[in-house]
């Protein structure tokens, strides 16, 4: 091993020599280099590889030529680059593919190669690069996609790139996102060449030598390739993927008409067919603007465009009478409520529309329950707060179990300060089952803490306990336990802790508050202190090292504490915690008894 080890170093000093020859490295930082790659040849030439210490030695190789170019861009020196990164870039490369040959399964080094032979444009070793990763890791899509473009936009080799896809879709028949990027590269190339010819013929040049398909050009290739693919593809989210693409291009007309017919044709119950049919609206023979045209007539045609696609969106939910579709209604006339205008007469417009389709959604019995809340939001906004109150009436009606929907309904009760709250908790507490009803008993209970006497609010939370799960009643401790101390004072907080300790389960922070809170006091009691600890580390002591290491430091910082005691709390913590947990204790206490925590 020796030997080869030091075989390697030697073919090393032609270029460390150039180094120094040309003043681009000192002598000592040619030792520096030597040592630092003789330390990590030795680790890469033992028989229990590591793949950390191939990527430690590839980096390293990376910053050195990092360090070069930026050296060589200070002196201004650009020769022999023959003989110093030639030689280094080989050996990076070289590493790279002992690394890849080893662990083979590891993309991410595969990527990592890719990226530097990008950077180093390094294109035939990337394409041996690619032609191995590919051949090992066929069943991954995104690969085959990255070659494929690397060799159109690139290497500006059409036909590897198609030859490339082709093979990936031996493996993949059945993936979209391959079908998507072949479709588009076609294109790419029919826009590529259309190009070209525009510039020979501009030029006046003879085409004959040149070999320009009328097919290519029209974009042939790829309606054989969208054509194929609706043959194993299913779906309204393909077309309309491939769709986006040949929008991009300015010479797929008759390919978009025959993708938008098949649509209609394939897909006519489906609202996102019926979403985009709508949305075109927008767009066909629309007013293109210019610095002159009048802002009236600028807002009168936007007015327009809108109408046209509300009624195909009408048409629509008379077709397709389904949650998804007036989804897909009520979607776009939020985004066009929600953008910006200077015309009040468009943005009032928007609006009313807005809320006659949801209130058209609504009495279908087709509104979903998602949709309700931004409803409410739209109708408070607009200071509508009885029509908010009866959809928020309405929405509990329809879906009477959902705690989401009644603290929707006691939001709004709440905002608009009606006096019939508390009657409406008591519903939607009796309608939903008691588990998941701690967003209810939160709202009612902090509602309580601003409205109703101390008297009432404490008898509510002490409800909250009984009639919520116990890992839901944990969080309603920690409040009990805050509002305790905010309105009845030390004494009150201490007893109500004290009754709470007697029901698990608790949380960490509901025993932090209490410790918090005693701290705050002026005669902070070591005692007091010492009973908290204790009793949350009997809860949490083996799963928890900080809050061993907060006794610690208690102990040693407090007025009244027993720095003596610091050892019997190590010996327990080091009895009690699990694990890993040991390990990370003893490296926390060593900074502590350091200083350093």
């Amino acid at each position: 091993m020796a030997e080869r080890i030091e075989q390697r170093l030697e073919d090393r000093l032609p270029e460390l020599e150039q180094l120094e020859r040309v003043g681009l490295f000192s002598r000592t930082e040619i030792r520096a280099v030597l040592r630092k790659a003789s330390a990590l040849e030795y680790k890469i030439q033992r028989r229990a590889l590591r793949k950390e210490d191939f990527v430690k030695y590839i980096q390293y190789e990376i910053n050195l030529l990092e360090l070069i170019k930026k050296r060589r861009a200070r002196t201004g020196y650009s020769f022999k680059k023959e003989e110093i990164e030639h030689s280094i870039l080989h050996r990076v490369h070289s590493l790279f593919n002992r690394a890849t040959g080893k662990w083979k399964d590891d993309v991410q080094l595969w990527l990592s190669h890719v990226a530097f032979c990008k950077q180093w444009n390094a294109k035939h070793q990337l394409s041996k690069v690619f032609s191995t990763m590919l051949a090992i890791h066929s069943n991954k899509p995104a690969l085959w996609i990255m070659a494929a473009k690397w060799e159109m936009e690139t290497r500006l080799s059409s036909e590897s790139a198609r030859h490339l896809f082709l093979r990936a879709l031996r493996f993949h028949p059945e993936c979209p996102k391959l079908y998507q990027e072949y479709f588009r590269m076609e294109l790419m190339n029919a826009e590529k060449q259309r190009k070209e010819k525009k510039e020979f013929e501009k030029a006046k040049m003879d085409l004959g030598e040149f070999n320009y398909s009328e097919e290519i050009l029209n974009g042939e290739m790829a309606r054989i390739v969208y054509r194929d693919a609706t043959q194993k593809i299913k779906g309204v989210e393909f077309q309309l993927a491939v769709l986006s693409i040949a929008k991009l291009f300015d010479f797929t007309q008759d390919l978009q008409k025959e993708i938008l017919e098949n649509l209609q044709a394939s897909y006519a119950d489906d609202p996102l067919t019926w979403d985009h049919m709508a949305r075109r609206e927008l767009d066909l023979g629309s007013l293109q603007p210019t610095e002159h045209t009048p802002k009236q007539r600028k807002v009168a045609e936007v007015a327009r465009r809108e109408e046209r696609c509300c009624a195909v969106f009408d048409e629509a939910v008379g077709a397709v009478p389904t949650e998804g579709m007036w989804k897909c209604y009520i979607t776009f006339c939020l985004e066009r409520y929600n953008r910006k205008t200077n015309s009040e007469e468009l943005k009032q417009k928007r609006l009313e529309r807005t809320l006659s389709v949801f209130n058209k959604a609504h009495e279908s019995n087709l509104l979903p329950e998602a949709l309700y809340k931004q409803w409410l939001q739209l109708l408070l906004e607009s200071s509508l707060s009885e029509k908010a109150v009866e959809v928020a009436e309405a929405a509990t009606r329809r879906f009477s179990i959902s705690v989401d929907m009644w603290q929707m309904r006691l939001q709004v009760l709440i905002q608009l300060k009606r006096e019939d709250v508390t009657q409406y908790f008591e519903e939607a507490i009796k309608h939903v089952k008691s588990k998941g009803t701690l967003a209810l008993w939160t709202l009612w209970v902090k509602w309580s803490e601003g409205t109703n006497s101390k008297e009432d609010t404490e008898a509510l939370y002490q409800r909250s306990l009984r009639a919520t799960t116990p890992a839901e009643s944990v969080t309603m401790k920690e409040m009990y336990l805050d509002w305790t101390y905010r309105s009845g004072g030390y004494k009150k907080v201490k007893k109500i802790f004290t009754s709470l300790c007697e029901n698990r389960p608790f949380s960490l922070d509901f025993f932090r508050k209490m410790i918090q809170i005693e701290k705050e006091q002026e005669s902070c009691k070591m005692l007091h202190l010492r009973e908290y600890y204790e009793r949350a580390l009997r809860e949490f002591g083996s799963r928890d090292t900080d809050l061993w290491l907060e006794y610690i430091k208690e102990e040693l910082s407090h007025p009244h504490g027993k720095p003596e005691n610091c050892g019997s709390i190590h010996w327990r913590a080091m009895k009690m915690l699990q694990g890993d947990l040991v390990e990370d204790f003893v490296s926390k206490y060593t900074l502590l008894q350091t200083g350093h925590l």
